[in-house]
């Protein structure tokens, strides 16, 4: 049996050398000193974030500062303003108060007014003058104590220089009464004596 062919295979093998890209490695100080520069440039980086934060830092701290003063004058003049407005509520409050107060008085006052300047006691006949002397008594006497009541209701407001002297014009007015209503009843009689002797005369 003839033997099988042997087949050779002839390896070609180049000779060739592996090259180093002269880009794939550098020179041991350009290395060096691209180092420097990156680092150079990173620290330079750094530098400028730590400033930067820095300037962040005291921009947030003045922010707090002015934040803290505007609560602080918040709080101080919701205080005052709050404080204020409950006084001039009250103040307008008791001004009205006293408006209705003096306007009810001048009406009860100009009525008293109307009153006594229609008394006219020199128009009073003789049979007219007991009645209509103790009608106006009694009407002066009640616009006397209303006003010296409104003089002791406004004495504490102020209203009360509308009302002074109240207790000088009271006590002279109380003095005149009396003297009146003395000599009155001292001349009675003799308004008495002369009125008979006056209708003794008619009837002769």
């Amino acid at each position: 049996m003839p033997s099988a062919p042997e087949h050779t295979h002839h390896l070609r093998i180049r000779n060739t050398q592996l090259e180093m890209d002269s880009s794939a490695g550098n020179a041991p100080g350009e290395d060096v000193d691209g180092k420097l520069r990156l680092a150079q440039n990173q620290l330079e980086e750094l530098q400028a974030q730590r400033e930067e934060l820095e300037r962040i830092k005291v921009e947030t701290e003045g922010l707090n500062t002015r934040k803290r003063e505007l609560i602080g004058s918040q709080v101080e003049m919701s205080e005052r303003l709050s404080s204020a407005t409950t006084l001039i509520d009250r103040e307008l409050f008791e001004m009205k108060q006293e408006l209705d107060d003096l306007e009810q008085c001048r009406s009860c006052f100009a009525g008293h007014l109307a009153k006594i300047e229609k008394i006219n006691p020199e128009s009073w006949t003789r049979e007219q003058l007991p009645e209509r002397l103790d009608r106006a008594l009694a009407i002066v006497e009640h616009a006397e104590d209303e006003y010296g009541q409104a003089a002791d209701h406004f004495s504490k407001s102020r209203s009360a220089t509308i009302f002074q002297g109240v207790r000088r014009a009271k006590s002279s007015k109380s003095e005149f009464r009396q003297q009146f209503a003395r000599g009155l009843a001292f001349n009675l009689p003799i308004i008495a004596l002369g009125g008979f002797a006056l209708i003794a005369y008619v009837l002769k």
